[in-house]
């Protein structure tokens, strides 16, 4: 299963930019970054706890399969 994360989609539906998260969520803004944007290899889940804390949001909900948005786009789901 391939999936992305949706920070910046969350952060920015409660009005929250990049640099106000990462004061608020505790992790630096390189890292939140990276996260935003889905420069990533592996996520630390610690690091998703303090965001999506930050958020007011679960772990699970900071995750989208990308394979699920693949199938609607192609009208497999």
């Amino acid at each position: 299963m391939k999936v992305r994360l949706q920070i910046k989609e969350i952060a920015q539906s409660k009005g929250l930019k990049q640099y106000e998260l990462a004061e608020k969520s505790g992790v630096t803004l390189q890292l939140l970054n990276r996260y935003w944007h889905n420069h990533i290899q592996s996520v630390n889940l610690d690091q998703l706890g303090h965001i999506a804390s930050a958020l007011g949001v679960k772990v699970g909900d900071l995750l989208v399969s990308t394979e699920d948005q693949e199938d609607k786009l192609l009208g497999v789901a």
